[in-house]
């Protein structure tokens, strides 16, 4: 069995130092309750990383919620799924600590929330393959062009978010507000030689998500909803065209040796 308080509560920060132990400490009063069936033998913080990954790759049927905010999904499904795993990364700490509260309070066992970044977490610590389903509602669509390079899926990205889906039956569900950012996202999923796009016009069959979702259905404001699954066969390496030139560098073209000299 995990502790699951320290999953719960694990922050990562970029290295695989421990926290804090005052900041354990009170990671494990707030989130005591959090358990774990996936796992074994989690020991601390400092030896998470493994012990993490072994436990991600047991199984490939993963619900992965990337910026679950206040939890109101991730919570809400992992009460009504109680045999799936779940996971959720957010990088607040206030609604990191609020959705750890409330899968306590219902005592969910198969619940593990991650602090951190989602792009990095992706690079470094979760395996590739391990969801059957990754969902992203309402990311920060980063609207200033400069700042475009930072959205969760974009043509640069969206290869290691897809990467976590397990091949053929991995579903990647996706929801904004924000016009532009949505349409540059179906584009973007479109132009993807190993992904298969559709369009979710008419809402979720169970109706909104979030608490975002259900706040912009009461107000009437436009959401593009997309579900996109990986087709069948295929490189699971395929890059986005969008993103190799990023992506592939080679080397530049040969020097001529100067014909100057320097003397002494």
């Amino acid at each position: 069995m995990w502790p699951g308080a320290e999953l719960a509560a694990l922050s990562v920060r970029g290295s695989s130092d421990p926290l804090p132990p005052e900041a354990a400490e009170n990671a494990r009063r707030e989130a005591a309750p959090i358990g774990g069936q996936f796992g074994a033998g989690f020991r601390g913080l400092a030896s998470c990383r493994a012990e993490l990954r072994a436990a991600f790759a047991e199984r490939s049927d993963w619900e992965v919620e990337l910026g679950f905010g206040k939890g109101r999904f991730l919570v809400s499904s992992a009460a009504a799924s109680a045999p799936r795993p779940f996971l959720g990364v957010e990088m607040a700490s206030r609604y990191f600590r609020l959705a750890a509260r409330r899968a306590a309070s219902r005592r969910l066992s198969n619940v593990v929330l991650l602090r951190g970044e989602a792009l990095y977490l992706i690079a470094t610590l979760l395996p590739a393959g391990m969801a059957r389903t990754v969902h992203v509602y309402f990311p920060d669509p980063w609207p200033k062009s400069r700042h475009h390079r930072r959205r969760l899926l974009d043509p640069r990205t969206v290869d290691l978010v897809l990467s976590l889906l397990d091949r053929p039956r991995g579903r990647l569900f996706f929801a904004t507000d924000h016009l532009e950012y949505g349409e540059a996202v179906a584009d973007t999923l479109a132009r993807h030689p190993a992904v298969e796009l559709d369009r979710v016009d008419s809402g979720w069959p169970e109706g909104p998500r979030t608490n975002y979702e259900a706040k912009f259905v009461r107000e009437g404001r436009p959401i593009v909803r997309l579900a996109a699954r990986l087709r069948d066969g295929g490189l699971a390496s395929l890059l986005h065209p969008g993103g190799r030139d990023d992506l592939l560098v080679g080397p530049g073209p040969a020097q001529e040796p100067s014909a100057s000299r320097t003397s002494s």
